[in-house]
């Protein structure tokens, strides 16, 4: 497997850098400690420009080639934790109580950072490599806030590519698809209004338990009798909050929860559904019910003709036979989608062996996935700038 032949020693490096980020984790917007980190870095390596404070506490670098001029493309990581508490057992496991690295952003750094630092010492291309470090992926959109802060067109980016761990995916293995990869994320809040009264006569309330549960059940019917059976729907109640008495039918209970797609238009019906199924049934009962309905992240598309270079590329790093050309996607959502939408490129899973979930308390990110990750951001600088 044609790692860099200096991959041994930049993963040794990298996997301190990894280890220290995950002592202190941190949470949407707020990554000073971790953007200082990030900075000093890529001071140390030489980059051409450090722009910090983008999207707050994002970073851009450039890295120019010595083989002449050429156009840039950029490198994605994404910086920011979870608020869990970890159970991974680990001996550098988070200091900042309430908050871990459960999704594997820290390993995602440290790949980026090693793929930096050889970039930075060989400059083996012509043009510009860019170097996105994110904040806010876990819900903030800090990609859409850095996009909208117009770095595309500040770093004069041609495409954009992302990489990230899978759980699962054996270390060295490789997965990717043109198309969509990552779902449409959108969240709601049900509110039923009816009326409250004694637990022991029920027929002088208007129970809004009785009819919230109703209407959890009907939801799971926009997947099975509203939605195409070939396309994807996920439409899941999560919070279900009403009343703090044992002897009282509160006046008003409230769901709460997410849809997930592949497909504007499926979004579009299932939105519609969602809203029909709350109020109808909390009307036909007396009762009313209110929803904020609030997409968020659109669906992440991969391009067709940056995903076969990335496919190309990955081929030489991981090997044939450790590719998968055609992954299924994933109803989760990813903000490279907003960058995709703005620009050409790729976004694609890395083996992180069998570990537990991602968004799990004892989640590992494994750090013999990081050579692997900095030798493919290394060949896709390389390859994608080559000299002519």
């Amino acid at each position: 497997m044609p790692i860099l032949n200096s991959a041994a020693d930049l993963a040794t490096e990298a996997t301190q850098w990894r280890r220290t980020l995950h002592t202190i984790p941190e949470l949407d917007f707020a990554l000073h400690k971790t953007s200082a980190f990030v900075a000093e870095r890529l001071a140390e390596f030489g980059c051409d420009d450090i722009v910090t404070g983008v999207a707050k506490t994002g970073i851009v670098a450039t890295i120019k080639g010595r083989l002449g001029a050429g156009p840039a493309i950029a490198l994605r990581a994404d910086m920011d934790a979870l608020p869990i508490d970890e159970a991974s057992g680990v001996d550098f496991a988070s200091t900042h109580p309430g908050i871990m690295h459960a999704c594997g952003h820290d390993g995602h750094v440290a790949m980026l950072l090693g793929a930096a630092k050889h970039l930075a010492e060989t400059r083996n291309f012509a043009g510009t490599v860019v170097l996105f470090f994110q904040p806010a992926e876990e819900g903030g959109g800090g990609g859409n806030v850095m996009v909208k802060e117009g770095v595309m067109d500040r770093f004069s980016v041609k495409e954009v590519y992302g990489l990230h761990n899978m759980p699962g995916l054996p270390v060295g293995a490789f997965a990717t698809t043109a198309g969509p990869i990552m779902a449409a994320t959108a969240e709601f809040d049900i509110t039923i209004t009816g009326k409250s009264g004694h637990a022991a006569m029920p027929d002088k309330a208007i129970d809004p338990v009785v009819i919230g549960s109703q209407i959890i059940g009907a939801l799971q019917t926009i997947a099975s009798r509203s939605i195409d059976p070939l396309q994807s729907v996920v439409v899941s109640a999560t919070k279900f909050h009403a009343g703090d008495a044992y002897n009282v039918i509160p006046d008003t209970a409230v769901i709460s929860g997410t849809v997930r797609t592949l497909d504007a238009r499926v979004a579009e019906t299932a939105a519609e559904k969602l809203r029909a199924i709350a109020t109808g049934i909390a009307s036909a009962q007396g009762a009313s019910a209110f929803v904020d309905y609030r997409p968020n992240y659109p669906v992440t598309v991969n391009h067709r003709d940056q995903t076969e270079f990335a496919l190309s590329v990955a081929q030489n790093v991981f090997g044939a036979g450790q590719i998968n050309p055609s992954v299924p996607p994933l109803m989760a959502g990813e903000d490279f989608s907003y960058m995709l939408n703005a620009r050409p490129g790729n976004f694609s899973f890395i083996g992180n062996g069998p570990s537990a979930a991602l968004h799990n308390a004892r989640y590992a990110f494994n750090d013999d996935a990081i050579a692997h990750g900095i030798s493919y951001w290394v060949a896709l600088a390389e390859k994608a700038l080559k000299a002519a």
